[in-house]
């Protein structure tokens, strides 16, 4: 293994650039990965950037990113039993499966790369465990009618599980770049709000009945889209709305409850699941399974699985693969020009 690292970098002023550092020794239960892609998330990731460009905070105060890589195993420390040198593993978390030619990840946010996953699919696992997380956390069941507002990486792969899930369901984005992707991936459809008004087309596509869980998979003000969904849920007999809205994004809603809502779930869906951001948790300890049974590296083992199933698409996701030395260049085109670029992946090679 290299003594060095290129590693992405931000700092408070929105300056993105690619360095080289000192590769990091791993830490008692955690593996040290030779990353081999890493995918960027448009919006967790880029989505304050031009904020802190108009507003800028100290150039010195700077930090690598990124959350979601894959790579092999080239070396651990302590019980890490369940991996081996060599394997082909896909890692996720803050401040661990970073945008760089190495990592140090904990090895309970780790599962091992199918043989026909490649590692710039398996990079999506964090985004992909995270949508998971939320169809999980909406009950989907087969046969039930799904709107997902937010066609960013996580509103895709939301729509993709939520349809593997058995469930028929409408994707909602202004972009026509991420309706066209949506449509690809197999949504059953995909509306652009900013041209249409998609609660006609939900009464027909649901044969009248209504939708039965919205997931809302962006951040910012969300108020809209929470009124939006409301008014496609079912209706019962007495007028009250009926159904379930899971919120995935960093959204903010402003919105009445009781008979302002009517009786309709609101569900936050926070991350991959149970256990990520518990260190005890991330670098060995576990969970009961009879008490949690979908702990945040199950949920990596299970997106990972559908991917090598072809139940969750990653490709038609991914508009570009960049060297890591062209890392800002390509974050440039997220945070400037939404509509041309979504899955941006590094490549290490």
């Amino acid at each position: 293994m290299s003594k060095t690292r290129k590693v992405v970098m931000m700092n408070e002023a929105g300056r993105i650039w690619t360095e080289e550092q000192e590769t990091p020794a791993p830490k008692p239960g955690q593996l040290l990965i030779e990353v081999h892609a890493s995918m960027v998330s448009p919006g967790t990731e880029l989505g304050g950037v031009k904020r802190r460009r108009e507003n800028p905070g100290s150039e010195a105060r700077q930090r690598p990113f990124g959350y979601t890589n894959a790579g092999v195993v080239v070396g651990m420390e302590g019980d890490c039993d369940e991996f081996e040198i060599g394997d082909r593993v896909a890692g996720m978390g803050g401040g661990y499966a970073l945008h760089a030619t190495s990592a140090c990840i904990p090895h309970n946010l780790c599962a091992k790369i199918p043989d026909n996953v490649v590692d710039e699919d398996a990079a999506s696992i964090h985004l992909a465990a995270t949508a998971l997380h939320a169809v999980q956390r909406g009950r989907v069941r087969i046969g039930e009618n799904v709107v997902v507002a937010g066609l960013g990486i996580v509103g895709q792969f939301a729509c993709q599980i939520a349809k593997t899930a058995g469930a028929y369901v409408i994707g909602l984005d202004q972009l026509p770049l991420r309706i066209g992707i949506a449509e690809n991936a197999g949504v059953h459809q995909a509306i652009n709000v900013s041209e249409t008004d998609p609660i006609p087309i939900t009464n027909e596509f649901t044969n009248g009945y209504g939708m039965d869980c919205g997931i809302i998979a962006f951040g910012g003000d969300a108020t809209s889209a929470f009124q939006q969904i409301r008014a496609m849920l079912k209706t019962a007999p007495d007028t009250h709305k009926m159904g379930r809205i899971v919120i995935v994004g960093g959204a903010s809603i402003t919105h009445g409850f009781a008979a302002g809502l009517g009786n309709v779930d609101v569900i936050s869906a926070a991350r991959t699941g149970p256990g990520y951001h518990d260190e005890d948790y991330e670098h060995g300890a576990d969970y009961p399974p009879v008490f949690v049974p979908w702990p945040t590296q199950r949920n990596l083992e299970l997106s990972l699985r559908l991917m090598s199933e072809g139940k969750i698409q990653v490709n038609p996701l991914i508009t570009d693969i960049v060297p890591i030395d062209q890392a800002a260049e390509a974050c440039e085109r997220l945070i400037q020009t939404p509509n041309e670029a979504l899955g941006v992946v590094f490549s290490m090679q």
